[in-house]
């Protein structure tokens, strides 16, 4: 249900879009610049770790979603069940677990991140840009999370999937969409 009056009964992404263009513009730039510009991350890993800090924060609308674009993109949608349970036990790549951990730490207790997490990321063979890019998506799904549940978008049926193709092929410049449809 829309905590905002001005939305329609199941508001998607798309109607905050068209109800708020001066801030959510940006907002979609830089979303298409975080998950689908250069990255040291594939647009999987980045979906990855979108999908698992949404799951962190149970925001069914972005968990829901992302784990559809992730899979658009071939990762295995089974894998986020695992992931939440325990990141260390979860059938990823080794080098992600260290992103995985990071990305969980930023959101649960980020004033708690270390010298020694990072350490953790350089020592799985990433660098600077993999671990900005990381505290980047994170951050940017940690306000997403909050901005979803705080208007009260809805998750209608086949939306998901819907925007998992659609993500994952089209990427986050919705107001293009929207010039689309």
């Amino acid at each position: 249900m829309p905590q905002l009056r001005s939305l329609p009964a199941q508001p998607t992404m798309r109607d905050l879009y068209k109800a708020y263009p001066a801030t959510c513009k940006p907002l979609g730039e830089l979303t298409e610049a975080a998950m689908r510009g250069p990255s040291p991350f594939t647009q999987g890993q980045r979906e990855l770790i979108a999908a698992y800090v949404s799951g962190l924060n149970a925001c069914a609308y972005c968990h829901t979603t992302h784990v559809a674009v992730a899979a658009a993109c071939g990762v295995a949608p089974e894998l986020f069940k695992a992931l939440l349970a325990d990141v260390e036990t979860a059938p990823v790549e080794a080098k992600m677990k260290p992103i995985l951990a990071y990305a969980r730490k930023l959101t649960l207790s980020p004033a708690r991140i270390t010298a020694a997490d990072a350490a953790a990321v350089y020592d799985a063979g990433w660098g600077d840009d993999a671990l900005y890019a990381t505290a980047l998506v994170a951050a940017l799904f940690n306000f997403y999370n909050r901005l979803v549940e705080g208007v009260g978008l809805a998750l209608p049926d086949g939306y998901a999937a819907e925007a998992g193709k659609r993500l994952s092929t089209s990427g986050y410049d919705v107001f293009a969409q929207i010039a689309r449809a």
